[in-house]
């Protein structure tokens, strides 16, 4: 199962940039802009790691820390006085990152608390006949042949492998890959599938299945 991310930051622009590098990283990702939304969301889904700025506009991320124990927390902050990186540690938080920072360095403090607090660091992999899918390395390979996707192939091709033997609709598909549902047009979901089948289904035996009127589901070969 792909290691889900919390991002919770009030500058959207930060939140934003964030969310899309860590899914292409290969987490699952969600965000939250305030510290009341952060909390529901965890209630809701509760994450692997939150990824917390210290400034929100509604509560500050030291109480969040409380409130969100024993979930691991990571603090992003422009606040780089020790007296404060002393307070969020003590508080539980797992590591400190300040703005601005190095997104590759970012990954790597992700995966090393990953590996401290769960033991993983979202290097699983799924795999579904000879279709492996490794979430760390962000690779795909067929009967060991490496395959090129986009971001947006493996994040649906991911949730096609984790859910294999099941059928999803398209409306899953997108609230689970794209998390908006493009008012109600699921015809992008179509799209991809016809993009991955290209890429995935290239050769015999074929994995991934329509199921008219419901949606799709990967299957593997019966041996």
């Amino acid at each position: 199962m792909m290691t889900r991310l919390l991002v919770v930051d009030d500058e959207a622009t930060v939140r934003e940039l964030l969310s899309a590098t860590l899914r292409f990283a290969g987490f699952d990702v969600t965000s939250a802009a305030t510290a009341a939304e952060a909390v529901a969301a965890a209630a809701e889904e509760p994450p692997d790691l939150v990824l917390l700025d210290v400034m929100l506009p509604d509560m500050d991320g030291f109480e969040v820390v409380r409130r969100l124990r024993p979930t691991p927390v990571l603090f992003l902050t422009a606040r780089d006085g020790q007296a404060d990186k002393i307070q969020g540690l003590s508080l539980g938080a797992d590591d400190y990152v300040t703005k601005p920072f190095d997104l590759e360095e970012l990954i790597a403090r992700i995966r090393a608390v990953l590996r401290r607090t769960t033991g993983r660091a979202n290097d699983d992999v799924l795999t579904v006949g000879l279709l492996a899918l490794d979430a760390e390395g962000h690779q795909v390979t067929r009967a060991g042949s490496p395959l090129r996707i986009s971001p947006t192939e493996f994040r649906l091709l991911h949730y096609l492998m984790e859910n294999a033997g099941r059928v999803v609709s398209k409306a899953q598909i997108l609230e689970r890959v794209w998390r908006y549902d493009f008012n109600g047009d699921t015809s992008i979901v179509d799209t991809y599938i016809s993009y991955l089948r290209r890429k995935v289904d290239d050769q015999d035996p074929k994995l991934i299945h329509t199921v008219h009127g419901m949606g799709y589901v990967m299957r593997a070969p019966k041996s």
